[in-house]
């Protein structure tokens, strides 16, 4: 195995990526422990918020140290990743790491993965202390209209105006026609004249 670079900006230079034990400058009988206290300082080396490496180096060094601490400090994958490297190591047609076919292999993704974690003590504190602030802020609201006299409901101003004009229409159609209307609209005839022709 060969020694891990000197620097944590070489490391990343020389297309260590490829080896998240490079990355981390790492052996690979690290322990957790040492995985995150090397994420932690190197971290600190190449964040783009806190280094001197152009922006986009920065940030490129910055993914891959993410994605060697993630692929690393999961121990199913750990595992999966050391079988492969000693498989590349022991195989004779495999040279510099390279399989037959010339491709490289991809160990680790380029997606970042999601986190999912329980929400802590705090958060559970906000989102409790969120909701009794929006129940009082309710109670208060409907305690102190009560207190003023004001209606708790109230229908809109434009309720009536439409009741009216709708009730309007069905009290003249419920009235009984007066003789008069019923003159100057004539019977209504139960049948049609006989002098319609029939189809």
């Amino acid at each position: 195995m060969s020694s891990p670079p000197a620097s944590g900006h070489d490391a990343f230079a020389d297309g260590a990526g490829s080896d998240p034990y490079l990355v981390l400058q790492l052996p690979a009988t690290a322990s957790t422990d040492d995985l995150r206290t090397a994420f932690r300082r190197l971290s600190k080396e190449v964040h783009p918020d806190t280094t001197t490496l152009p922006a986009a180096e920065a940030q490129e060094a910055f993914r891959q140290l993410r994605q060697a601490y993630a692929l690393l400090s999961d121990p199913e994958r750990r595992r999966a990743f050391d079988a492969h490297r000693r498989a590349v190591a022991a195989s004779p047609w495999v040279g510099g790491g390279r399989p037959v076919s010339g491709r490289p292999v991809t160990l680790v993704s380029s997606r970042p993965e999601p986190v999912r974690r329980a929400l802590s003590g705090g958060e559970w504190f906000a989102l409790v202390l969120l909701a009794v602030a929006l129940v009082l802020s309710l109670v208060l609201g409907l305690g102190v209209a009560w207190a003023r006299g004001a209606e708790l409901v109230r229908q809109p101003s434009w309720w009536g105006e439409l009741r009216q004009e709708f009730q309007a229409p069905e009290a003249e159609s419920l009235e009984p026609a007066s003789p008069a209307t019923a003159r100057a609209t004539g019977p209504i005839p139960s049948s049609l004249p006989s002098s319609v022709p029939q189809p």
